[in-house]
């Protein structure tokens, strides 16, 4: 089996499991975007994910990101691709990113957002670049992400600005061999967003729920995941 046959046909059971995750959820089929996590892999590897129908890409590191985004938009008949920076993302990296994804899933700080809303404005300055705020849920001090007694201080910081929005809100649960150790971390998500979202603010639609990897997708759709965030399902383990 060619390797392109074989992300085909990873990606075929991925969404089987996906739609099948939806439907026990209660949840109309659909209603989950899957992100593939190309972090690492090789931009063959990406063509042959576009080739079966897989158009959201999420890359951790900027400057992978910009080169692969670049060689990819030059290769002939590539269809475009929506990419999503799902990493940490350092304020001097912003340039990298910033007007050049769908979606940041990972601002952590106000700094970042005026920082990101300052590039757009250079490079794009009729566009917004829409946002997710990584949430440090279990509170851990090694992760990246805010505390969630500082999600209100953020959604006010975009609110003032004029080329940024915040979408949602997104985690990263402590790791954990039993999936199911994940599912009070996704419900605590869905009630910070769902308790922030009360309030209308300018710049801030709060929809999106970000959460959920290869391991516990499942849990995370039954607990209001609105986009999936998978990497080795589909391409498989990373090299060490």
């Amino acid at each position: 089996m060619t390797r392109a046959a074989d992300i085909a046909g990873t990606l075929g059971q991925l969404r089987a499991r996906i739609q099948r995750a939806e439907i026990t959820a209660g949840r109309a089929p659909g209603s989950v975007r899957l992100i593939a996590v190309s972090k690492t892999m090789p931009p063959g590897d990406v063509q042959s994910a576009a080739a079966a129908d897989q158009v959201d890409f999420g890359e951790n590191y900027a400057q992978e990101l910009r080169d692969k985004r670049a060689l990819l938009a030059a290769s002939p008949g590539m269809s475009p691709l929506s990419w999503h920076f799902i990493g940490p993302l350092q304020r001097n990296k912003v340039k990298y990113v910033a007007g050049q994804v769908a979606v940041i899933h990972s601002v952590d700080s106000a700094d970042l957002l005026v920082e990101i809303d300052r590039r757009v404005a250079a490079i794009a300055p009729g566009t917004v670049q829409d946002c997710l705020l990584q949430v440090n849920v279990a509170g851990e001090s090694q992760k990246k992400g805010l505390p969630a007694a500082q999600i209100p201080v953020l959604l006010d910081q975009c609110a003032s600005l004029s080329h940024v929005r915040c979408t949602g809100l997104m985690v990263i649960p402590p790791l954990s061999e039993d999936a199911e150790a994940t599912r009070p971390h996704f419900a605590a998500l869905r009630r910070l967003r769902d308790e922030h979202a009360a309030r209308t603010r300018p710049n801030v639609a709060l929809i999106e729920l970000s959460m959920g990897m290869s391991q516990d997708l499942e849990i995370a759709i039954a607990e209001g995941a609105t986009m999936v965030r998978v990497g080795t399902a589909i391409f498989g383990a990373r090299s060490p």
